[in-house]
């Protein structure tokens, strides 16, 4: 049987899953061999996660919460670890911080 994972997690980015978060979750999805897939709902539609075009497309703003699922080996470190991403703001926290005061 398939390893499974499940999660879902807010985005607090102020722009949202917009280019650079979506590149950089994106890059970490494909460094997982797990098929992992995104929706903004639960009940879907479901996307590609390593789909920079897919996830791009999706046009998450501030505030969504993102479901995510992922079935194969290194399920359930990829749901972890895509999710500890968004917690962290994409890793773009002080960049928008120091954005803001300077606009």
């Amino acid at each position: 049987m398939s390893a499974t994972a499940m999660a879902q997690v807010e985005i607090t980015h102020a722009v949202g899953l917009h280019a650079r978060p979506s590149v950089k979750f994106t890059k970490l999805a494909k460094t997982f061999t797990a098929n992992i897939e995104l929706a903004l709902a639960a009940e879907g539609p479901w996307i590609d996660a390593k789909s920079i075009v897919k996830v791009m497309a999706a046009r998450a703003p501030m505030g969504t919460v993102l479901h995510l699922r992922a079935s194969g080996e290194g399920a359930e470190s990829a749901v972890t670890a895509l999710v500890a991403l968004v917690e962290r703001d994409f890793d773009e926290a002080a960049e928008g911080e120091a954005h803001v005061r300077t606009a």
